[in-house]
């Protein structure tokens, strides 16, 4: 059955240490935890089930390796339904890749992440006649696979031509590569110049942004040197202050909902689901940005990416119901 949505990129396996307090890590220290949640993560994972959760037909596609984390990342898709594992690619040479993900109460996350098979993940990876039927292909972190920040833009290029060659709306986000590393020392204007004509959504953080331009400027004026530089509609998820938009030469923004925050864990990639979710709903500019927020505040009630996600009707429900929205 064709997808809506097909979902390509990075994918791991999060392992997230249950925290029972605001704590500081001290060198040397024992700190009392409680279970720790094992789930699968990134943007294959965070994005598409979400989008899975919000009803759209779903189709993921990425690498692991044959290993012990491999298997568990399967067998975690296959749990959420028997055919989201059928489009990931498994290589017996690689090792799976892996994040051990640092969030304790009223404190943002640390990562600790080993890229893996992602590494390897290229244009050739992405079968041409399983896009055929669909409507949109997101794409995520290709700040954190080695092959596809390391060329130049060249092979997400390629991927994205070849999307747009099947009549599908093209979309990318990124993540925050370590400064200190290849990722982070890759010439990233001149990346986005060649991508981002064949972007039609792009959807980055902020700090992303700022750390790929090396420009500590406000949003409205990334998003301008962004769709000058070929991007169609420009979002930029804020963290606690929500999300930024400009489509169609309008400036849109969106404060976050209030929830109790249990975890920030695939927060923005929820964000991104609501997001698209608006898109392929036919749904206006600021019906869509209600939408993602809506979405990645329902991630935030959760300690993991995807348990939180609530169905359409229900998002929609509460949302109209008068949820408030955060202030300051």
């Amino acid at each position: 059955m064709p997808a809506d949505v097909v979902v390509a990129g990075h994918i791991c396996l999060d392992i997230i240490p249950g925290f029972l307090r605001k704590s500081e890590l001290t060198p040397g220290a024992l700190l009392q935890m409680g279970p720790a949640v094992v789930s699968t993560g990134g943007v294959v994972s965070n994005t598409g089930l979400a989008l899975h959760r919000l009803g759209l037909r779903t189709r993921l596609m990425g690498k692991v390796g044959g290993d012990l984390f491999g298997r568990a990342v399967l067998d975690f898709l296959r749990q959420q339904d028997p055919g989201l594992a059928a489009g990931m690619i498994v290589d017996p040479s690689a090792t799976t890749s892996y994040s051990v993900v640092i969030s304790p109460p009223q404190t943002d996350r640390t990562f600790l992440h080993h890229s893996g098979a992602n590494d390897t993940f290229a244009a050739a990876d992405i079968p041409a006649d399983l896009l055929d039927g669909a409507r949109l292909f997101h794409f995520g972190y290709p700040t954190l696979m080695r092959s596809l920040y390391a060329d130049g833009g060249a092979g997400m290029e390629a991927i994205f031509r070849l999307a747009k060659g099947r009549g599908l709306t093209t979309s990318l986000d990124m993540s925050l590569p370590d400064p200190e590393s290849d990722a982070g020392r890759v010439d990233w204007p001149a990346w986005l110049q060649r991508v981002l004509p064949w972007v039609d959504v792009f959807l980055p953080s902020l700090d992303e942004t700022r750390l790929m331009l090396r420009r500590e400027a406000a949003p409205a004026e990334l998003a301008g040197q962004l769709h000058a530089w070929g991007a169609g509609i420009v979002g930029l998820k804020l963290g606690a202050q929500g999300m930024f938009c400009r489509w169609a030469g309008r400036d849109y923004h969106a404060p976050c909902f209030a929830v109790d925050v249990v975890g920030t864990t695939g927060s923005g990639d929820s964000t991104i689901a609501g997001f698209l979710a608006g898109l392929l709903y036919g749904l206006p500019p600021e019906e869509v940005l209600t939408m993602a927020v809506a979405v990645g505040a329902c991630c935030c009630e959760a300690p993991d990416a995807t348990s939180g996600i609530r169905s359409w009707e229900q998002t929609r429900a509460r949302v109209a119901a008068g949820w408030k929205r955060r202030t300051g």
